[in-house]
């Protein structure tokens, strides 16, 4: 299982760190129903493989994830339609924060709505310079997800993380590091490289520790996550099925 392979994530190990990189660099890799569906995939086999004990997360090309697709968007006509795609987006969530390897983010370019909590759910976000962020999910009368109402107060305090979430307003990435959500910003051309080398050492850690502090910090260092994204989940789905979201979107 040390070679997986997927439609829309490129997934290498190489001395314990795997790297999974999102691949459809011709949509500054927005989110489909592919590539959630594979990114989940992806995250639940490293977290099966034994000889995983880092992982990388990052984009092919100019962008880290550009949000939704909405040249492939496919809008649910129904409740049980619109559940099956949250859940979809939420289960890569669920891998990513309830698995105990530990990750380092690669952020390069554009991380927005699904992207940005993508990069907040790494343990390790390492901006590039270029790199931006932000949510434009309450403007489309969306909701977020990812867990982030819970993660992201813990992070910035409950005043900004409004302020991120209500206003929608873009973020470089100097300013995410000032307020907590990159953890370490590099210049663009050293991205990949310092996120190999953060990876490497966590991998060359005892698995036991590594494994127990992952598992401990979620539990303890934000509100209860899985309560945060059952509401997420609800509150997205209602977003789904509001006319007015239809219209927004089709305008954004």
């Amino acid at each position: 299982m040390s070679t997986p392979q997927y439609e829309t994530v490129l997934s290498t190990l190489e001395d314990g760190v795997r790297t999974l990189t999102l691949n459809r660099p011709e949509r500054l890799n927005a989110m489909n129903h592919a590539l959630i569906r594979d990114l989940a995939q992806a995250f639940e086999d490293a977290n099966a493989d034994g000889q995983t004990r880092a992982i990388i997360l990052t984009g092919a090309g100019k962008g880290f994830c550009a949000g939704d697709d909405r040249q492939d968007h496919k809008h649910p006509k129904d409740e049980a339609e619109a559940r099956i795609q949250v859940d979809a987006i939420q289960r890569v969530t669920t891998a990513m924060m309830f698995g105990d390897i530990p990750i380092v983010g690669a952020i390069n370019g554009w991380a927005v709505g699904g992207g940005f909590e993508w990069a907040i759910n790494c343990d390790f976000p390492i901006w590039a310079d270029s790199a931006r962020g932000f949510f434009p999910e309450v403007s489309l009368n969306f909701f977020v997800t990812g867990g982030v109402t819970s993660l992201l107060p813990a992070m910035v305090g409950l005043n900004k993380a409004r302020e991120m979430l209500f206003l929608g307003e873009k973020y470089d990435a100097h300013s995410l590091a000032e307020i907590g959500v990159a953890w370490r910003v590099v210049p663009d051309d050293l991205l990949l490289a310092e996120a190999r080398a953060v990876a490497r050492k966590l991998a060359d850690l005892p698995t036991l520790a590594v494994r127990a502090m992952k598992r401990v910090l979620r539990q303890t260092a934000s509100c209860d996550l899985k309560a945060a994204i059952d509401l997420e989940t609800e509150a997205t789905i209602a977003g789904f099925l509001d006319p007015l979201t239809t219209k927004l979107v089709q305008d954004f």
